[in-house]
C-alpha cells in the first residue's frame, strides 16, 4: 500500500519515488499547492476505492499522515 501511495505521490507531484519519505510535505514539496492537493486527494480515493471526508482532506499533509488516513479509510 505504501508504495501505491508513493506512486501516486510521485505522479501528482512530479517528484522521483525515491525522494518520497516521512519529510515529504508541502513544505519540502514546490508542487504541493491546493490544485495538486486535490488531485492527490481524488487519486487516492480512485486508486484504494474510498472517500476522504472535508475534515480528513485538510489533514492529508504529510506522507506518514497520508499513509494512517488511508490506513484507517481501508481497515474501515
Amino acid at each position: 500500500m505504501e508504495e501505491r501511495v508513493k506512486k501516486i505521490m510521485a505522479s501528482v507531484f512530479e517528484l522521483e519515488i525515491s525522494k518520497i519519505d516521512d519529510d515529504t510535505s508541502p513544505e519540502t514539496v514546490s508542487k504541493w499547492v491546493s490544485l495538486q492537493h486535490m488531485n492527490l486527494v481524488l487519486s487516492l480515493e480512485d486508486e484504494f476505492t474510498i472517500t476522504f471526508e472535508e475534515d480528513e482532506i485538510i489533514e492529508l499533509l504529510s506522507y506518514p499522515a497520508i499513509i494512517a488516513a488511508v490506513n484507517r479509510k481501508i481497515k474501515g
